[in-house]
């Protein structure tokens, strides 16, 4: 079956290499790795006086948290993640997952992150490894959107 170029770039899975992170306003950080970009809720088992006949309810509860994890390579006279995680501000992210023109094609939206934990590098002197610090964010919302 013949394909032509279009279809093929429409439905290819997109590759997650070429992703770009926007915090604040417009503030272009790269990252090594983003994780975490999840949206979860508890739940509960409700159990009624015909449960025996009927099965247990499950139902939905309160959202928990969003949780977000972003590692990087230490370099020399980057200090913005340090400083916001001193000013304790929070800040909207973006992630786009780009396509080969770094157009955005698929978007996720951080809403109100609040660093609250740095992480350094285990430093070790027979390793050739690269350093890379970890910030980890709390967050109050996460939306998807997908770019026509």
């Amino acid at each position: 079956m013949a394909t032509d170029k279009a279809t093929i770039v429409q439905d290819y899975p997109l590759p997650v290499y070429n992703y770009m992170v926007i915090i604040g306003e417009n503030e272009v950080v790269s990252f090594s790795e983003v994780s975490g970009l999840m949206i979860d809720y508890d739940h509960l088992h409700y159990r009624h006086g015909m449960s025996w006949m009927t099965g247990d309810h499950l139902i939905r509860t309160q959202r928990k948290p969003i949780n977000v994890t972003l590692r990087r390579g230490i370099s020399q006279n980057r200090k913005y993640l340090f400083e916001w995680l001193q000013s304790a501000d929070k800040r909207n992210i973006r992630i786009d997952l780009c396509n080969e023109l770094h157009e955005p094609l698929v978007s996720w939206e951080v809403s109100k992150a609040l660093p609250i934990k740095m992480d350094a590098p285990a430093f070790n002197a027979s390793s050739s490894e690269v350093a890379i610090e970890t910030l980890e964010l709390i967050a109050h919302n996460l939306t998807l959107t997908h770019h026509a």
